[in-house]
């Protein structure tokens, strides 16, 4: 007894397991933390907060014109002077054509689109980043921040459709039968752009070389988009993999086809539209998703 007692106790804790023993591969599996993504949710939660999202959206367009002369018109002064300047060159110089629609309803159009979509981005990306004081003193889905953003984009949108109803009285011209086209064309820009503004704002946290890379991108972009120019100018072999790539294309050529032509969207280029936008919306939200628990970590 005495010599097995001496042995117990002589005995080391915590010695290396024996040579051939299961080395355990992490901890057990009900402490491992898993996030589960409820869509039910999650709408409820984003529904809650909608005063939230109300209140951010009031404080930033009160912060752009606050003590501006001319106000809300700054939301239309940018894409009417690239307007004029889109007419100048690619009208007058490179000769694009737009049949019996007048170049500046085209182009204007395009522009709209276009001007929703680099406001959410540019904004929404660095959404999180400027609000981070916030963010970390009160609970609330960190998605309410580039969807306010989203919003005020919204509003300088109506605004600017506002002015473009105005051009079609200065035209003669009327919009088309077919404008009822505009609503599924309108849920596939929305959902696009909020993908794009997710991925971007999380990534700005992460990664703040990328807010200097936003100015390049929105440069490029209004180039590369079929903004003053129609999707039938990308090689048709390519316009497939464009339009996924970028579904703006068939959103704006889908505008232009409902409201100037009076013909229903392209029906094959707005399934992969709709089909991407939905990619980038799920994709960008379980990123954004995955990425946020390290938010206030590494800000």
């Amino acid at each position: 007894m005495g010599g097995q007692r001496a042995q117990v106790i002589d005995e080391p804790r915590g010695q290396a397991a024996p040579p051939g023993a299961p080395v355990p591969a992490g901890p057990p599996p009900e402490l491992v933390f898993k996030r589960r993504l409820r869509p039910l949710q999650v709408a409820r939660e984003l529904w809650a907060a909608r005063e939230l999202v109300r209140a951010l959206a009031e404080r930033d367009l009160r912060a752009r014109y606050k003590q501006a002369v001319l106000g809300f018109a700054w939301a239309v002064l940018t894409p009417l002077a690239l307007c004029a300047i889109f007419t100048l060159v690619f009208h007058r110089a490179v000769k694009i054509e737009t049949g019996a629609v007048p170049y500046t309803l085209f182009a204007y159009l395009g522009l709209i689109v276009w001007q929703f979509f680099s406001n959410t981005m540019n904004q929404g990306a660095l959404s999180l980043a400027n609000n981070l004081s916030l963010l970390n003193k009160v609970y609330c889905p960190r998605e309410v921040f580039p969807l306010a953003t989203m919003l005020v984009a919204t509003v300088d949108m109506v605004i600017g459709v506002g002015v473009l109803g105005l051009m079609f009285l200065v035209f003669w011209t009327a919009p088309a039968a077919t404008f009822l086209w505009v609503v599924p064309l309108l849920g596939i820009q929305f959902a696009f752009t909020y993908g794009i503004a997710l991925i971007l704002s999380v990534a700005v946290v992460y990664l703040r070389d990328v807010r200097h890379l936003l100015p390049i991108i929105t440069q490029m972009g209004v180039f590369a988009t079929p903004v003053a120019y129609p999707l039938a100018k990308i090689p048709q072999r390519l316009q497939e993999v464009y339009v996924g790539v970028n579904p703006l294309g068939a959103v704006i050529e889908g505008y232009r086809k409902a409201l100037l032509y009076g013909e229903a969207p392209d029906a094959r280029m707005t399934l992969i539209a709709a089909a991407s936008s939905l990619v980038f919306l799920v994709g960008g939200y379980l990123v954004f998703k995955k990425l946020e628990t390290g938010i206030a970590d590494v800000a």
